[in-house]
């Protein structure tokens, strides 16, 4: 219920809050320490991690995902919140030795995060 009520303000701090009050490079900088190592910089699912997850990480750039992306604008948020997948993250990363420090997200961060993956997303037609 905790989780819900976050991923839930989250979102809805994101919608009412004008993208200019993100902050790219911040986005830039949590994405390239967080997320990068599966992700890819290009958000294609080409990290050096990428493969090494069972389910592979999926290319967040293909039109399924930018139709879910429009459809359902908070999947990112609700994805680091959530984490859809269980243990998978947490369980990658041990399984590859990559220590990384926990994180105490702001709100701010997930918009930032959200208008900076949006941006690549989106830009990758």
């Amino acid at each position: 219920m905790k989780l819900l009520f976050i991923a839930t303000l989250g979102i809805l701090s994101m919608m009412q809050t004008s993208s200019s009050f993100a902050d790219n490079a911040n986005g830039k900088k949590l994405y390239v320490q967080r997320c990068a190592m599966c992700h890819g910089i290009d958000i294609k699912g080409t990290g050096p991690l990428a493969n090494k997850s069972n389910p592979a990480t999926p290319d967040l750039t293909t039109a399924a995902f930018k139709k879910r992306l429009h459809d359902y604008p908070g999947v990112i948020v609700s994805s680091v919140i959530l984490r859809p997948n269980g243990d998978l993250i947490p369980k990658t990363l041990r399984e590859n030795g990559v220590k990384l420090a926990p994180y105490a997200w702001r709100v701010q961060d997930f918009r930032d995060l959200h208008q900076y993956m949006s941006a690549v997303i989106l830009k990758n037609r």
